[in-house]
């Protein structure tokens, strides 16, 4: 019972947390899929925040988007990119051996945490910091735009 009540106020902090407007103005924000040939060059997803105007000069620091978290990037003051590596086309060096020591250096595999927001694929939560404490606002209607080339941008 004790458990359950822990839980639930866990859950609200969160979502208390989520500010109902940004505290800037956003412009476009999208995304981009990439690929670095050949294989096992890697891949991912950028996406890309435009900032119209940011008057209380807020500092977006990380991002929540398709199931990842990453630290945002300024590329300019009114360009803030997240680079999320994906598992499809990056390198698999893994040593299968019968030996016991054989197999020392493969390295474990990457465990996912859970998000503490649900999102739909289109939408994505930022962070920033104010006062010393951690805020949250969602962004909907995220786009897709596709590369030319397949050359990671940026």
């Amino acid at each position: 019972m004790i458990s359950l009540i822990t839980m639930s106020f866990s859950q609200c902090k969160h979502k208390s947390k989520l500010e109902t407007q940004a505290p800037l103005e956003l412009g476009e924000v999208y995304y981009k899929k990439w690929v670095v040939e050949p294989r096992g060059g890697g891949s991912g997803i950028n996406l890309f925040i435009t900032i119209k105007s940011n008057i209380n000069k807020i500092v977006l620091d990380s991002v929540y988007f398709m199931d990842k978290t990453t630290k945002l990037v300024y590329i300019k003051d009114t360009l803030v990119m997240g680079r999320f590596k994906t598992s499809t086309n990056q390198p698999i060096d893994i040593v299968m051996s019968n030996e016991p020591y054989g197999e020392y250096g493969n390295k474990l595999p990457t465990i996912i945490p859970k998000l503490p927001f649900a999102l739909h694929p289109n939408e994505c939560i930022v962070s920033y910091k104010t006062d010393k404490k951690t805020k949250y606002f969602k962004i909907s209607n995220i786009t897709i735009k596709h590369n030319k080339s397949k050359e990671a941008p940026l």
